[in-house]
């Protein structure tokens, strides 16, 4: 029988964004494999997590490419990159509050460039009068993984209806972010 390695790295994610505290033998039996398949393909756990990054990092980028970004107010593209990312949302969640990732002093050159793509999108829309400038874009791209995550969380849990993320997401993001109108 032959294992879909996206899968099982999904259903690692599924459950690891819920109990990051996971073995490898629930990590397996929620993959529906046995625990010599899982290490068969990952030699243990810095090795799954280390796949599971690599797949976050593949997976948001395609929703950064995905998003159009230099399209249109920053705004609205803030709105695509959202609906674009909440496939993989469950892995993001992980990712984001995962310490064993942001250990030593090497930033992952996969997370920087996407750090520097979300980024740019928040200093567009304060160069166009969008977003406030008191708040960084590095604070707003932190906050928008944040948000992402911690969305997901709530979806996976049941208190916020799937149909609700995106919205939920950009309205309290967009919200705080905007430019207020002077009076």
């Amino acid at each position: 029988m032959s294992v879909d390695r996206t899968q099982m790295l999904r259903a690692a994610a599924a459950l690891l964004a819920r109990k990051s505290t996971a073995t490898m033998d629930e990590v397996a039996r929620a993959a529906g494999i046995g625990r010599a398949t899982l290490h068969r393909h990952f030699a243990g756990r810095d090795a799954l997590v280390r796949a599971l990054e690599e797949l976050g990092i593949e997976e948001f980028e395609a929703a950064l490419d995905a998003a159009d970004l230099d399209e249109g107010p920053a705004d609205e593209a803030v709105r695509r990159l959202v609906a674009r990312a909440e496939p993989c949302a469950q892995l993001l969640a992980f990712l984001v509050t995962e310490n064993q990732l942001f250990e030593g002093d090497q930033v992952n050159e996969g997370w920087a460039r996407l750090d520097a793509r979300v980024s740019a999108l928040f200093r567009r829309g304060q160069e166009e009068g969008t977003f406030r400038i008191d708040l960084t874009p590095a604070w707003l791209t932190e906050a928008l993984y944040g948000l992402i995550g911690t969305c997901a969380w709530s979806v996976m849990d049941g208190r916020v209806a799937a149909k609700d993320f995106q919205y939920m997401i950009t309205e309290l993001l967009l919200g705080g972010a905007r430019k207020s109108v002077e009076k």
